[in-house]
């Protein structure tokens, strides 16, 4: 069995306009070939020709306004579509976060998404203390981008030692630190995050030749339950991020693990 545990899929109405959008931002003139349409009928296309059981797909609130919205499409698609398991999102800025994270716990969404660096905002300003706090009371997970992002190529809104700082100020919170805890930051999630009690998603490792070694030590040496397999599909390639997992020649257990076992208990 294969978990995705981090995937992207818009509204049928938004996909085109939002994968325009992003791929001007992400794609970088060829840094990467997406791999769908944007929508969730084509991600389950791929993923299940690629031998995947299920996928999280991390919706993201950018703002405010369209939190609502974004938990809406949330809500729907975990009605309509087992393969799924979609997580909502809060916006720090929110007025509504009790009562949005009380609807999605309803719906039985087990968690949310953050990006700081889409929000502008680091995850040290006590706007996501308070989210953060509310997700330990309702034992709900957090997915979160981190490390560098081609939306704020200059500023980095969370880095390992930010994380680990975090996960101090919140012990009780379930945090997964998507990009194995820092896009283009394995030498600091070595430094100050490996062993630590922090999930790292192993989404889009293939792209990242120059710290192979770094993140084929983080997948043998962080502890085997806190580690998840992903892809970042569109952006990721589910064939080649499977094949960089299986390059780390990890024994089955912890292969098993990584692969669906951890996913399956977070869900």
């Amino acid at each position: 069995m294969i978990i995705d545990f981090h995937t992207h899929s818009f509204p049928d109405s938004l996909a085109p306009r939002a994968m325009e959008s992003l791929k001007k931002t992400f794609s970088g003139g060829g840094f990467v070939k997406v791999q769908t349409d944007g929508t969730a009928k084509d991600a389950k296309r791929v993923l299940q020709q690629n031998g995947f059981a299920r996928a999280v797909v991390c919706n993201i609130a950018t703002n405010a306004r369209q939190e609502s919205k974004v938990n809406d499409f949330a809500i729907e698609l975990a009605k309509t579509e087992p393969f799924f398991a979609p997580l909502g999102s809060i916006h720090p800025d929110s007025e509504q976060m009790e009562s949005e994270l009380a609807r999605l716990a309803e719906a039985g969404i087990k968690g949310i998404k953050l990006h700081p660096d889409y929000v502008g905002v680091f995850i040290s300003d006590p706007r996501f203390d308070r989210i953060f706090s509310l997700l330990e009371e309702r034992k709900m997970f957090c997915v979160m981008h981190t490390g560098y992002d081609p939306i704020s190529p200059d500023l980095i809104h969370a880095t390992p030692e930010m994380l680990a700082d975090l996960i101090e100020r919140h012990p009780k919170l379930t945090l997964i630190a998507a990009h194995m805890g820092g896009y283009a930051q394995a030498a600091g999630v070595v430094e100050h995050l490996l062993g630590k009690n922090i999930y790292f998603d192993t989404s889009l490792c293939h792209l990242r030749t120059g710290e192979r070694d770094l993140l084929l030590r983080i997948l043998r040496e962080h502890p085997e339950d806190r580690l998840l397999f992903a892809t970042d599909t569109p952006w990721g390639n589910p064939a080649k991020e499977l094949r960089f997992l299986e390059s780390a020649q990890l024994p089955a257990e912890r292969m098993q693990r990584i692969l669906y076992q951890n996913a399956l208990e977070l869900l």
